[in-house]
């Protein structure tokens, strides 16, 4: 079925429920349908259709919210940005998925003027403020379709007709579309339900904390699904004070975001001035967490984290480690540093570089196939042949399973260095140093050495003093000698991507600026 008839039929068992919640806006089912339908109706008149591209560059908000209705109610495709991006990066993304309209929040025209430039094929402009010259309105083309959105129908699709463009983070080269389609994301929308929030129904309320356009787009399709309403922080900022506060005044139960936002959120003050009770489900995905930082989150919030393993190519649906597996203290059941067992439905499997399936405990390559696994990425043959071999999805990423199953994340094959002979995976070295009580955040890297080849440097946040010599007594019963970071850096704060993850790329480029400066 087209995927946008989650909607309507939630629409018709709970019109009068609330759908979309943020201040004291309260927006019913029954009107966010209708007004899905209006927008869509009109853009259909205007030749907007099957297999055409929605470009929608917004804040979180309600029009960003129903304008993956509208494109999925059209069979045309959703292709969201980070509206943290610059002008020429959301050019390309207009540009490489050939984008026939565009969809901008207020302060952002510049980005269509970008997007102009580089896409002769975008033909309609629509802002959600006040329009320029040949520009529509969001509000015009609610007002031209209201009289006919009753007989408004979704477009016939088929199970692998594209509905959303899901661009990856870029962490090198350009972004790459991978092509989520109707029948994927329904298998997706049932596998968020049945593993990772059990028990979801009309009468929860979801907290929005993350952009609509990637991970929590997925989270807010899955709780409308059964009728759940999300709820937004009037802030685009994170405000922890007023995350806490909206979780007791709606008995929010449940969230999806990052570690570092996990952190952030456990860590301030406002935590223990709010009730958290309601909360059954706060999810977390993008990273492992750290475990100094999952242990602090469970002492304040109790047994309710859940997390998930996947990229966005999979739509998150690799593996989950349910909230009974998560535990403050290093007992059996609290699986600790992995990051869960395959999802419902879906097989993984540590393959080496021929594409032999590897013993239990070593260390290979995590590869993953079912019905979650996207259909490719658009236009880009070299990428999916990279990607799709010996009948699997290569995710890029290392690590082992235990003999139960349980998948544990090494790192990424691209962070691994080689130090004297040996493999250093940064992650095991980063979860070492985050033990010390000083480390709020760090990230290794392999930077080239004259002797040993490579060798690591730590790039470190901390919230006192601490030495070089402190910090390596403290990893000495820890980790072996070869793994030792030969370098300690100190930042005041760590470049982290629009959605809360430390990137990589970003270190090591501003490294190389600050050496080259010095």
């Amino acid at each position: 079925m087209n995927l946008g008839e989650l909607l309507n039929q939630i629409a018709r068992r709970y019109p009068d429920a609330p759908g979309f919640i943020r201040g004291d806006q309260v927006h019913t089912w029954r009107s966010i349908s209708q007004r899905v339908d209006s927008v869509a109706t009109a853009l259909r008149a205007r030749g907007l259709g099957k297999g055409d591209k929605l470009l929608v560059h917004s804040r979180n908000n309600l029009p960003l919210f129903e304008s993956a209705w509208v494109a999925f109610r059209l069979g045309a495709v959703w292709v969201p940005t980070n509206v943290r991006i610059t002008p020429p990066e959301a050019a390309y993304l207009g540009s490489s998925s050939g984008a026939v309209a565009m969809l901008y929040d207020e302060g952002l025209a510049h980005y269509v003027d970008a997007v102009r430039a580089e896409s002769p094929a975008l033909r309609q402009v629509i802002a959600i403020g006040e329009p320029r010259a040949g520009e529509l309105s969001y509000g015009q083309l609610l007002d031209e379709g209201a009289p006919h959105a009753s007989t408004f129908r979704a477009a016939d699709v088929n199970y692998h007709d594209p509905l959303w463009f899901f661009y990856t983070s870029g962490t090198t080269g350009h972004p790459k579309a991978g092509v989520l389609t109707h029948g994927q994301m329904a298998f997706v929308v049932n596998n968020h339900i049945a593993d990772l929030m059990p028990g979801l129904s009309q009468h929860s309320r979801s907290l929005v904390l993350a952009p609509l356009s990637h991970g929590a787009g997925i989270h807010a399709l899955v709780n409308v699904a059964r009728g759940a309403a999300c709820v937004l922080p009037a802030s685009d900022r994170l405000d922890c004070d007023e995350a806490w506060r909206l979780v007791q005044e709606h008995r929010v139960d449940n969230l999806f975001t990052v570690p570092t936002i996990v952190k952030m959120l456990t860590e301030d003050p406002a935590v223990d001035r709010y009730d958290h009770s309601s909360l059954r489900h706060v999810i977390y995905a993008g990273a492992p967490m750290y475990r100094a930082d999952q242990c602090h989150a469970l002492r304040k919030l109790g047994k309710v984290l859940v997390q998930y393993y996947g990229l966005g190519e999979v739509t998150g649906n690799i593996t989950v480690l349910p909230a009974d597996c998560h535990d403050a203290e290093d007992s059996p059941a609290a699986k600790v540093g992995s990051c869960g067992y395959p999802r419902t439905g879906m097989q993984v499997a540590i393959l080496d570089d021929a594409g032999n399936e590897l013993a239990t405990g070593e260390d290979g390559e995590i590869c993953v196939r079912g019905p979650a696994v996207f259909s490719g990425y658009y236009n880009n043959p070299a990428a999916n042949a990279s990607c799709f071999k010996h009948g699997w999805f290569h995710t890029g990423d290392l690590g082992h399973v235990d003999e139960h199953g349980y998948l544990f994340i090494t790192g990424r094959a691209s962070d691994m260095y080689i130090s004297g002979g040996s493999n250093v995976y940064p992650r095991e070295v980063e979860e070492a140093l985050l033990t010390h009580p000083a480390v709020n955040e760090v990230a290794v890297l392999g930077m080239p050495d004259e002797k040993w080849g490579e060798c690591g440097c730590a790039v470190i946040v901390t919230t006192g003093q601490v030495s070089d010599e402190q910090l390596l007594a403290h990893l000495e019963p820890r980790l072996a000698r070869y793994k030792w970071p030969k370098r300690f850096v100190r930042w005041e704060d760590m470049p982290k991507s629009g959605y809360g993850k430390i990137v990589k790329k970003q270190i090591r480029a501003l490294l190389q600026e600050r050496e080259e400066a010095a």
